[in-house]
This record gives structure tokens, sequence and C-alpha cells, in this order.
């Protein structure tokens, strides 16, 4: 057995992963409803986790999206590595539809959602200076390059709150923070994969560039629809390459896998054990 549990959250575009075998798995949460259920299965003869993150049928907006208990349910399930597949918008001329870009950075401009685990009787703060799994990353660019698409390693991604997108002026002042690409999903998913101990990586597929191009039309639905269908059927693609990528070796462990032994300030003593209870990576705790 390699050790690796990949749970893959698929974004627009992505909701199933042809030759991914098993089945669709009911999951409970103490955090409340996850998207949809866990579908739990083998693909390259590698376990995957696979959560649809606005649900089959892309019911639920990125601001409805419960990502707490998305990330408890995958965490519950046995989830090693978690890899975000995403659709977004291009700050960069070099950035263009269909380039698949590995971030490492992200700004945080979400204003209306849950972004932790923890709270009053058991106070946390996670380091998110390196947000990002180096070494998911690099397996995952190298899968995505092996599928064909145009990768970029290294990228800095705006989340936004949406689900409306951006007004030219915020197009350009996010282009003049330096910002590469532009989404709605990613914050606070990688913030509560660190508090929940599970190395994160995204890739995120360019499908427009934004509206700060003013020669051309702005970001529209019709638009990235056409765009979407190329990006997903690539990501698929490399979803397959890196399942036998990880089934080939094994995974060594990870400073990501013990985040919280340098993060908790409650002192053990004066845990709020309900709370405890909810977070699923203080199960080892005891």
């Amino acid at each position: 057995m390699s050790g690796w549990v990949l749970g893959v959250i698929g974004g627009s575009g992505l909701y199933e992963i042809p030759g991914l075998e098993g089945q669709w798995t009911a999951m409970e949460s103490p955090w409340g409803q996850p998207s949809d259920m866990v579908f739990d299965g083998v693909l390259e003869g590698q376990r995957v986790l696979f959560l649809p993150r606005h649900g089959r049928g892309h019911r639920l907006p990125p601001s409805a999206v419960n990502y707490r208990a998305n990330m408890d349910v995958l965490k519950r399930a046995g989830c090693t590595d978690i890899l975000s597949v995403s659709a977004c918008g291009s700050f960069r001329e070099e950035l263009a539809p269909g380039t698949f870009v590995m971030v490492d950075q992200y700004i945080d401009r979400t204003t209306a959602r849950e972004t932790s685990y923890f709270g009053p009787g058991l106070v946390a703060h996670v380091s998110m200076a390196h947000p990002i799994c180096p070494r998911l990353a690099a397996l995952a660019a190298a899968a995505a390059r092996e599928a064909g698409a145009p990768v970029v390693q290294g990228g800095t991604y705006l989340a936004m709150e949406g689900p409306q997108f951006s007004s030219l002026a915020e197009s350009r002042l996010y282009r003049a923070w330096g910002c590469d690409v532009i989404g709605m999903t990613n914050m606070p998913e990688a913030k509560l994969a660190r508090e929940q101990e599970l190395p994160y990586a995204s890739i995120a597929m360019v499908t427009d560039y934004d509206c700060w191009r003013e020669d051309e039309e702005a970001v529209a639905v019709s638009n990235v629809l056409t765009v979407l269908a190329s990006n997903a059927a690539k990501a698929r693609a490399t979803l397959a390459g890196l399942a036998r990528m990880l089934k080939s070796q094994t995974r060594e462990p990870s400073p990501i896998d013990t985040a919280l032994d340098v993060a908790i300030l409650t002192q053990r003593a004066a845990w709020d054990e309900t709370l405890r209870g909810k977070i699923a990576a203080l199960r080892r705790f005891g």
C-alpha cells in the first residue's frame, strides 16, 4: 500500500471522474451538510475520495458551500491529501484560457463564510505562510503536463466572495496587487485543510481573462462553458495520471500532518471537549 488516500474536490465542470470505480457514500458531519455524498473508489489502483464542491448538477453557489463540512467528511473518510480542481479567471496575458495554474499563494477577500473550526474554548492559530503543499503540487503539475495541459507552477489566487464577477475597477486593482488568477472557492478551503492537518494543492484552470482586457468582451458564463469542457477533459486525465504516480510511491510524512502540534494556545485542561470532539484532526490527541 502506498499510504496515500487522495481527496479530490471537483469544481465547475468536474462532477465525476471516469474510471473511478466505487460507490457514493453518504457521510455525516457535526459541521452540517456537505455539498454531496463522497464517492469512495479506486482510480488506477489508487484509493481516491471524490467530492463535487457545488454538488452534482451544480446546485450550490460558492457562498453556500459548506466548506467546513466538506473538509470534515473527507478527513473522516481517511483522506491524507487534498487536491482542489477549480475554474478561474486570469489577470495575466500569458495565462491564457486553457492554462492550468498550480497556485501557491492566496489573498482572501471572502466575507460571508465560516473560516475556522476553532473558537472559544479551543483557540488555535495555524500558519498559512505557505498554504500549498509543495510535494502534492509538484506531482499534480507533472500529471497535468503528461495529460497535455499547459501548466504554470506558482501564482497568487485572489479569492472573491461572488457570485457576481468582478467590476472593471476591482479587476484592475487585483492586477495591481500582483494577483495572477481569481476564483470564488479556494478560500476558506485551504485554511480549513490546514486546520484538519491535510496537505492541500490546487489546480486553477483558466477559463477567461476576467474583465480587465477592455478590448474584448467581459467574462460571461456562456463564454466560460466552452473552455470548461476542454479543461475538464484534461483535468480527468490529470487525475488518472496523478493516481498512477501516487500508487507507485510510498507517502512519506509531511510537516502538515502535525500542524496543530504548534498551533493550539488553549491549555489542554481547559479545552472545550465538545468542540474537540467535532474537529476530526484532534482525534489523535486522545
